[in-house]
């Protein structure tokens, strides 16, 4: 047992403080001292009745964490534990072609998770330990654009513990609900009785339907990503897209040059991402996968069916697709998705950066 070294004594008028005197005869009834170690299934109950749909804790030490070791020290000085949580999509919401029901249930869903998470740190703090829940979602570091914006990678400590695996669309699996899930992270200053352990197998199918389903070609069959393909279409109404859509106010003559370089359509998109929240274009590779337990079973059924009801509808849908100019993406969409107009864009970055 460690032995817990003898508290200075206080200057006289501190001790003296009413709030001090308060703690101090706390202590002398009963050493306020949190359990060194968290029991794990009190925490599992806990993340549970906090909104969580799955919860497991993973070590700071394990090594699939190392990169994310000092994000999350100097956001927590402290931190032993990380623990994963898990909240479930409605998936029919997240299928349909209509864009704004599927992104009402990405951010509904994203303020559950938030909560449920903001939830867990309240108990743990009043058990005497110190947590903190970085963001599920947006908003994050915004200062350190174009580096590493976010605090801890949500889908890494997923993995690592145990509530998930990778699939070639580059989301998080969960064994039963699928990858309709969103993640978010607890950090902890304790251990805990017992983490969780990397799956011993992947809920991928590797049907490769996210690879048919994505307008603009960012998943390769061999498993390739192209993340520039994605960001530029998918989340054109975040900060590329917003960026870009600004510079064009400012590049206008007047207004009716602004109206021939951006539709009524595009102007009232963007109004919405910006009074609401911003909004994703495709999501077309979650929308399709058939993975996990509660998921799978009308893919099995009839696959062909399956495919005529979830992915065709999105690959008939009438819509724009924003790619870079000379990019694989662009020839892709214009090859595969003839009836969908394509709009070659800079994604808001200036002409002379590269990468």
């Amino acid at each position: 047992m460690t032995e817990v070294a003898p508290r200075r004594p206080l200057p006289t008028k501190l001790a003296a403080h009413p709030s001090v005197r308060a703690v101090l005869a706390r202590r002398e009834l009963k050493e306020e001292r949190p359990a060194p170690v968290l029991d794990a299934r009190w925490l599992r109950e806990l993340c549970l009745a906090a909104g969580a749909d799955d919860a497991a804790a993973v070590s700071l030490e394990h090594p699939d964490l190392a990169g994310e070791r000092p994000h999350a020290l100097a956001a927590l000085p402290g931190t032993r534990t990380l623990v994963s949580l898990v909240v479930r999509m409605n998936r029919d919401d997240v299928r349909t072609p209509a864009r704004s029901v599927a992104n009402q249930e990405f951010h509904r869903a994203g303020e559950i998770i938030n909560d449920a998470a903001r939830t867990v740190v309240r108990a743990l703090e009043d058990a005497g330990h110190r947590a903190l829940n970085p963001s599920a979602t947006f908003p994050m570091e915004m200062d350190r654009y174009p580096g590493r914006i976010w605090v801890v990678a949500h889908k890494t400590v997923a993995v690592a513990a145990g509530l998930g695996a990778m699939g070639i669309h580059r989301n998080v699996i969960h064994p039963k609900f699928g990858n309709f899930v969103l993640l978010a992270t607890v950090l902890v200053d304790s251990e805990v009785s017992e983490y969780g352990t990397a799956l011993d197998y992947n809920p991928c199918l590797e049907c490769k339907l996210c690879v048919a389903a994505c307008p603009v070609g960012a998943i390769g069959k061999a498993g390739e990503f192209d993340f520039m393909a994605c960001a530029t279409h998918n989340y054109r109404e975040f900060m590329g897209g917003f960026t870009e859509w600004v510079e064009t106010v400012a590049d206008s003559a007047d207004g009716a040059e602004f109206r021939e370089r951006v539709t009524d359509s595009e102007n009232a998109s963007m109004w919405q991402s910006l009074t609401f929240k911003p909004n994703y274009k495709a999501a077309y590779c979650m929308a399709v996968c058939p993975a996990g337990e509660d998921v799978l079973g009308p893919y099995l059924d009839d696959r062909k069916e399956f495919m005529n009801t979830v992915l065709k509808p999105l690959q008939d849908k009438v819509e724009t697709l924003y790619v870079l100019p000379g990019s694989a993406a662009k020839a892709h969409a214009e090859r595969r998705y003839p009836h969908k107009p394509t709009k070659q864009v800079t994604g808001g970055r200036p002409h002379s950066t590269t990468r």
